[in-house]
């Protein structure tokens, strides 16, 4: 049996050389690809108003990413949205290089298939500059967080960054890596 090739060597040897001719790109070397791969989970009102450890919540995105998440905290006192200083508000992990990769591959091979009701991405997550947005409502559509040791579900937030100049360039891209995109006859 054959061993699986995984979406960094696949993205090297098949899709930047058909993204080559599909964009009409003269060298290789200015295809868009993924730079980073960015996940948060804002929990303000989790930590401030349910007065809640956010340690789950670390262990939750540690085991989502592979790697341990960094708590972020408020620069500055806001009295609209009763947040302190040094207040901690979220948590955030990014992605680089194979873990990346393997990141993006769990995403559009085993959680897309999981979320309940897809219909497919929204093409107007396009941030202008080739960049693209996701969120999950529920943590548990990755595989390995078990349902049965979920204490509070909570909500994240994946983004996706490119060197794509523009966001058609985007689309191509992250459609060639097999992201599932809503035809645009759809509603």
């Amino acid at each position: 049996m054959a061993k699986p090739v995984d979406l960094k060597t696949r993205f090297f040897s098949e899709i930047a050389p058909k993204l080559k001719t599909t964009l009409n790109i003269k060298n290789i070397m200015a295809v868009p690809k993924v730079s980073k791969v960015t996940i948060s989970v804002g929990m303000g009102t989790y930590v401030k108003v349910q007065k809640k450890d956010p340690e789950h919540i670390v262990k939750s995105i540690t085991s989502i990413s592979g790697q341990k998440p960094v708590l972020t905290k408020a620069k500055k006192a806001i009295s609209n949205f009763k947040s302190r200083k040094d207040e901690i508000i979220g948590t955030t992990v990014t992605l680089r290089g194979q873990r990346m990769y393997d990141f993006l591959n769990k995403l559009v091979n085993v959680v897309f298939p999981r979320v309940r009701d897809f219909r497919g991405l929204s093409p107007k997550s396009f941030n202008g500059h080739g960049n693209y947005s996701v969120g999950f409502r529920e943590h548990t559509v990755f595989p390995e967080i078990s349902p049965d040791d979920v204490l509070n579900l909570h909500g994240l937030q994946v983004n996706i960054t490119t060197t794509a100049k523009n966001d058609r360039d985007g689309y191509e891209l992250l459609a060639a890596m097999g992201f599932p995109f809503k035809k645009n006859n759809q509603k």
